[in-house]
């Protein structure tokens, strides 16, 4: 079964319709199963799992999350690794409700005593915990039961996948939540303090996802009123970092999430508008985020065109909220915005008493 569904979604689909799902739940609840049959269970309901969303359905619908779950009391590490695996896929799907991972008060605790286990137990529940982390109440759950302390040392993992879903769980839990981010400020992870930490990850040497997580750490814990923003952590390093996430060598998605980043980071402060509004030509910078999609794409690459329009709105959406913090309290940004060469076509149209189309 294994090898049959492996990449074949159609097969996925056939085997759930054919009633696999049951039967292997059977399997790995059996006390009477042996590890190695539990364990291969488990990896074909991860594989069902990363078909379709329709596939997630019918294995929610079959209560595989309980099962999952249960399978973590195991003493076998390879079976964990595999429980946890397929709870990964299940849980970052769009349809999967994140409060099945807070049903049970004593999952939470059970997943930060298996963080020790391995470097795949940690890559796992660190990327659970960070798609899962959806709003104060869960932020507090998972800061009450240790996350803080139980995740700092994995920044500084051997394994590149901990670092950044370790990375990642900062961002969310800091996110809006000056409790956190408090805490944050004043942790240690071998001598070093976190934010130390999170600036040495914004380096240009570093992959752009790392530069840009850990730029959104540092700017959380700011609007948190965690770090000031005078502070030379913000001013020298993650400023000129969201900047360029804004330049057109970016992809469009890192481009989309660099504008909406610096937006939020400067919003309320209007020395910091000031600063972004002279760094790397940021203004003209963001009059290339409305070129999408491009003439040239539509005739020469179907695939690029399709992605373009896919992130087109999304690029004006992030550059409009980008104009907006810019010119939020200084009325002479605001002026090299409407009149500058960066000024958004809408208007360069209601300049000239065109209506865009």
């Amino acid at each position: 079964m294994k090898n049959a569904v492996i990449g074949n979604n159609k097969q996925k689909a056939n085997l759930i319709v054919l009633g696999a799902v049951p039967r292997l739940l059977y399997l790995l609840q059996q006390e009477t199963s042996s590890t190695e049959l539990k364990t291969e269970c488990a990896v074909v309901l991860g594989s069902l799992a990363m078909g379709t969303e329709n596939n997630v359905k019918s294995l929610l619908d079959c209560h595989i999350i309980p099962a999952l779950l249960q399978g973590l009391l195991s003493l076998d590490l390879k079976f964990i690794e595999a429980c946890l695996r397929c709870l990964r896929t299940i849980f970052t799907s769009p349809v999967t409700p994140e409060e099945l991972l807070y049903t049970d008060a004593t999952v939470i605790p059970h997943l930060m005593a298996l963080l020790s286990k391995s470097r795949y137990t940690q890559e796992y529940i660190c990327q659970i915990f960070s798609h899962c982390c959806k709003g104060p109440d869960h932020q507090t759950i998972l800061f009450n039961h240790g996350a803080v302390q139980n995740i700092a040392h994995l920044l500084t993992s051997v394994s590149y996948k901990v670092r950044m879903q370790a990375l990642k769980c900062f961002s969310v839990l800091a996110f809006e939540n000056p409790q956190v981010s408090m805490t944050l400020v004043n942790v240690l992870v071998d001598g070093e303090l976190l934010p130390q930490i999170f600036v040495k990850m914004l380096q240009r040497d570093k992959p752009i996802e790392m530069q840009l997580t850990s730029a959104k750490c540092l700017t959380y814990m700011c609007r948190a009123g965690a770090i000031r923003t005078d502070d030379n952590c913000i001013v020298l390093k993650t400023l000129p970092c969201l900047v360029r996430m804004c330049s057109k060598e970016r992809l469009l998605e890192e481009r989309v999430e660099g504008a909406e980043t610096l937006a939020y980071l400067i919003e309320p402060d209007v020395e910091l508008q000031r600063i972004a509004s002279i760094t790397d030509h940021l203004i003209a910078m963001l009059a290339d985020y409305f070129k999408y999609p491009s003439s040239v794409s539509a005739i020469t690459d179907i695939k690029r065109l399709d992605h373009d329009l896919k992130h087109a709105h999304e690029l004006r959406q992030a550059a409009f909220k980008l104009y907006a913090s810019l010119g939020a309290n200084d009325e002479d940004i605001r002026k090299k915005v409407s009149l500058g060469e960066g000024r958004p076509p809408v208007l360069t149209a209601s300049r000239q008493g065109v209506t865009p189309t």
